[in-house]
């Protein structure tokens, strides 16, 4: 996937920020715009891409310069499900410095579930002003990516190999799933180590 070019001038971006500029009196609450993974940086301060990824319209594209994410995992939650429009959300850990915005923060929108707010905050959930595609979930020390957006090369079966790297390791809030998944993945009712283990039936493990 390439990076998106300028767009025509009669078809702005919506965007409810479009500071990438330093400035001696850049305001306090807006100094996350200049950090990780909204400071644009050009591909020699980047590094390697190992994956380019962008929404349903293209008009945010992002790269990654991590092969494989800290961590990946389907999330049953019901705030997912209803985020989603999904059964459930697939999502994979990265650092924040591991990601890279085309256009940093311009043409994005933000969401706290929390606060039912429009202002950025974090945790933060991050979508496309244009064509609304869920990007990402913003948390305080690293993001989630949804490997959707990815866009993996060649044949199907070399994409499927492709989207092995961002194999869930495990399923988060599994008591609030919309259906069975009987992959053998492990199984967790609440958070990952720190709620019961269930089975593909949802039936706790130490109850069987």
């Amino acid at each position: 996937m390439a990076e998106m070019g300028a767009l025509k001038t009669e078809n702005p971006l919506p965007s409810p920020a479009f500071t990438n500029n330093h400035h001696e009196h850049t305001l306090k609450d807006e100094a996350w715009k200049h950090r990780a993974p909204y400071h644009i940086q050009s591909p020699e301060e980047f590094g390697p891409v190992k994956w380019r990824a962008k929404c349903q319209c293209g008009r945010i594209s992002y790269t990654v310069r991590r092969e494989k994410p800290l961590n990946a995992k389907f999330c049953h939650c019901r705030g997912c499900q209803v985020m989603h429009g999904a059964p459930f959300q697939w999502a994979a850990i990265f650092h924040k410095e591991d990601v890279n915005f085309a256009k940093g923060c311009s043409g994005l929108s933000f969401y706290s579930s929390s606060q039912k707010s429009q202002t950025y905050q974090m945790p933060t959930k991050v979508s496309c002003s244009f064509c609304h595609s869920l990007i990402m979930d913003e948390g305080r020390n690293v993001c989630l990516l949804f490997p959707q957006l990815i866009e993996f090369e060649g044949s199907q079966d070399e994409q499927r190999k492709q989207r092995d790297a961002f194999k869930p390791t495990c399923h988060i809030f599994y008591e609030q799933r919309m259906m069975d998944i009987p992959d053998g993945t492990p199984k967790w009712s609440g958070m990952d180590q720190s709620s019961q283990l269930l089975n593909d039936q949802g039936v706790p493990i130490d109850e069987q």
